[in-house]
């Protein structure tokens, strides 16, 4: 994939079109919805404090979480946008009990697209201005085009996964996504409202010293994790390791990439399956953590290979840099 510092978001997509196997511009119509919506929810984003959009919204999403005004928010504006491109068939959020139909154009049947997508990842930070994200995952329908899409054209594997990306809103806004060919970022250059290529190829690092894990959980964590947390700890080589758990995955996540560590969220806390959805969260950071050379897992098999057989299931998640992640996997077993 050809990536040159400096280029528009919407340059590199339209030049890298051909490495994509599925390229009719579809792609390009696609990304770019999600593009805006992106802007219009950072623009909400850098106003909160100043308008009344903090707290909460007085609901629960399906997980039974108290919905954050912002969640809701970036919620309608993500589905608005994508259901005005006439490239989607349909839409899950983890913010809705099921799957929506997308039925305001003649094409929606005809669309080969579906997206999933967690609209403002970590809002319960955004009161304390720390920084929060969204997460996207596109794939082909597996239904026939030109009928209604079904439930079984979002429960597809991760390795069926077409694009992916995350959002972070943070002291810059920043998009990295993956078409399978390499990870790229682009940061938004807010006074006139473009992304430029800030960070092209990105790599994680094979090995790193960050290891992040909510560990006011230990108590409840399986002896396997408890051990690779006490292994992080110890003083020996180029440990101990720096703990640094902030809350937001895409936080987490995004300083991982970038200098290399390990995020793990096991099961054994007060969600039994741990906390992270497969489809909305786990497969498209493994996604993105595999095209920069890094691995995801349970803490026993590939997440991407993870057969869903719901919308919101939760997995454990053990991802980032691949050395980490395969010492972490040994301790499991």
């Amino acid at each position: 994939m050809k990536a040159e510092s400096g280029q528009t978001l919407g340059e590199f997509i339209i030049e890298n079109q051909k490495d994509f196997k599925y390229s009719s511009g579809e792609l390009t119509r696609l990304l770019s919805s999600i593009k805006l919506a992106t802007k219009i929810v950072n623009h909400k984003v850098n106003q909160a404090g100043l308008t009344e959009i903090l707290g909460a919204f007085g609901s629960e999403n399906i997980q039974g979480e108290e919905q954050q005004k912002l969640d809701v928010f970036a919620n309608e504006a993500f589905i608005k946008t994508l259901s005005q491109r006439e490239v989607v068939c349909g839409i899950a959020s983890e913010e809705n009990d099921d799957f929506i139909r997308i039925e305001n154009h003649q094409n929606s049947e005809k669309s080969k697209y579906v997206v999933l997508i967690d609209p403002l990842d970590g809002s319960s930070n955004i009161d304390v201005n720390v920084s929060v994200g969204t997460i996207f995952s596109i794939y082909r329908r597996v239904t026939p085009e030109g009928t209604p899409v079904q439930l079984e054209d979002f429960l597809q594997p991760g390795n069926q996964q077409i694009a992916a990306g995350y959002v972070i809103y943070g002291s810059s806004t920043m998009l990295i996504y993956t078409t399978g060919n390499g990870v790229n970022g682009f940061t938004l250059n807010p006074s006139i409202g473009t992304f430029y290529l800030s960070h092209p190829n990105v790599k994680i690092p094979e090995d790193g010293k960050i290891y992040s894990v909510n560990e006011g959980n230990y108590a409840l964590f399986p002896k396997g994790v408890k051990d690779y947390i006490k292994y992080c700890q110890e003083e020996e080589g180029d440990r101990p390791y720096t703990s640094r758990y902030i809350g937001s995955l895409c936080a987490d996540f995004h300083r991982n990439m970038l200098k290399g560590g390990i995020y793990i969220y096991p099961s054994g806390t007060k969600n039994p399956n741990g906390k992270l959805r497969l489809l909305y969260e786990c497969n498209p950071m493994a996604f993105l953590a595999e095209q920069a050379g890094g691995k995801a897992t349970n803490g026993f098999e590939r997440i991407m290979d993870i057969q869903p057989t719901e919308l919101h299931q939760r997995v454990p998640f053990f991802c980032g840099s691949k050395n980490m992640v395969e010492k972490a996997e040994s301790f499991m077993k």
